[in-house]
């Protein structure tokens, strides 16, 4: 039978044990703590990555999971309670009313060639043209006697949504030969191929350019895709980069997000050649 002190003891331990869960939880609500799962846009995903890593360097204990996948992956992912924050590269649809958005920056999307490619800008018809598929030779555009490679997005991805919606385009009306994902395998199909066309982010085309990859920005209708011209509001095919929650974001959720759109943060913004929104 334990004794009188020894029966103390064990209190006293059990209330420290308490004491000390309590202090933990108080410890995560204020965010030196916890864990984070954002989900979405691959276009957002490699700078949403580096500012988490910045974060997490700053907050130790804090882990923040970053996957890529498109848009629609974000927003599925909140809406069933998989991922604290989703990362949508485009203007939300009607049916998506209701989640609370975050714009952290602003991108645009342009069309890529080949390097190797003469033809010098196209017009918003001809681009509807080649992608309904009634445009099929370089030749009639003043090029090579070639036929037209037609790279497209995959279903769910935003840089689609906005493409198709800028040009007039139904989705159903596309005439493709390379399905594709992420705006890199757009990249990579482009420049391994010199008759393919494609359209990805401004920035990914931007900083593949700089390290040497074969392709190049076309303009459209006169309109250079550059980030100059979508910083004066010249360039057309514009699109909010947004975060994404189901609630308004509290907790560790809403201080990352104030992360996010701080002068901090702006490098990383700057680096992958997006702009940043400030509050």
């Amino acid at each position: 039978m334990r004794t009188a002190r020894a029966r103390a003891g064990a209190g006293w331990a059990l209330l420290a044990a308490l004491i000390g869960a309590i202090g933990g939880c108080s410890r995560s609500q204020e965010g030196t703590g916890g864990r984070l799962t954002v989900t979405g846009s691959s276009t957002l995903a490699p700078v949403v990555a580096l500012l988490a890593a910045d974060y997490e360097r700053e907050h130790p204990g804090v882990r923040i999971d970053v996957q890529s996948g498109g848009s629609s992956r974000g927003i599925l992912d909140v809406r069933r309670g998989l991922a604290d924050l989703g990362m949508v590269s485009r203007r939300l649809a009607e049916e998506e009313q209701g989640l609370h958005v975050y714009p952290i920056a602003r991108d645009g999307v342009g069309l890529i060639l080949n390097a190797g490619n003469p033809v010098p800008a196209l017009s918003g018809t001809q681009v509807a043209s080649i992608y309904r598929g009634r445009i099929r030779s370089w030749g009639e555009l003043g090029g090579p006697d070639a036929p037209i490679v037609v790279v497209h997005k995959a279903e769910g991805r935003a840089t689609r949504a906005v493409f198709l919606a800028h040009f007039g385009i139904a989705g159903h009306e596309v005439d493709a030969d390379v399905l594709v994902g992420e705006n890199e395998q757009a990249v990579k199909t482009v420049a391994g191929s010199p008759n393919a066309i494609g359209y990805v982010s401004i920035s990914t085309a931007a900083i593949d350019i700089e390290h040497g990859v074969p392709i190049r920005l076309l303009g459209v209708d006169g309109i250079e895709a550059t980030l100059e011209s979508l910083r004066s509001g010249r360039y057309p095919i514009a699109r909010p980069l947004n975060l994404v929650a189901l609630e308004p974001a509290e907790g560790l959720a809403r201080d990352f997000i104030d992360f996010v759109l701080s002068p901090a943060a702006e490098p990383r913004f700057a680096a992958q050649r997006f702009l940043q929104v400030r509050p």
